[in-house]
């Protein structure tokens, strides 16, 4: 079972509310609340599906440009300052930026897990 949905690029989070028998979620990776709800996975779906629409059709009112999820750009914090020290040096060592080489580990671990 999956945790998200994906629709129009945006992805949506699945939760399950026990006490009041309803799945539940919001959009995920923007500051906008766009959030849903059914009884069951196809109301689920279709209020997810609707709420994007009905946020994408607002904004076109509105004239302004809808949030992007996941564009590319994040801060990445290490618990360990050491971690971060050994990854700039690497990075350094092999001629590329601290970006390129935390973007190169990220595709190789999701490489890895898509196996």
């Amino acid at each position: 079972m999956s945790n998200i949905m994906e629709y129009k690029g945006y992805v949506g989070s699945v939760e399950f509310s026990e006490k009041d028998g309803l799945f539940f979620g919001k959009v995920q990776g923007i500051r906008s609340l766009i959030s849903y709800e059914g009884t069951n996975a196809v109301e689920l779906v279709s209020d997810f599906h609707a709420a994007v629409d009905d946020y994408l059709n607002l904004c076109a009112e509105e004239g302004t440009t809808p949030e992007i999820a996941y564009k590319g750009s994040l801060n990445v914090r290490f618990k360990n300052s050491d971690i971060h020290r050994r990854a700039a040096i690497y990075a350094i060592k092999h001629q590329q930026s601290l970006n390129s080489f935390i973007e190169e580990a990220v595709e190789e671990k999701l490489a890895l897990n898509q196996a």
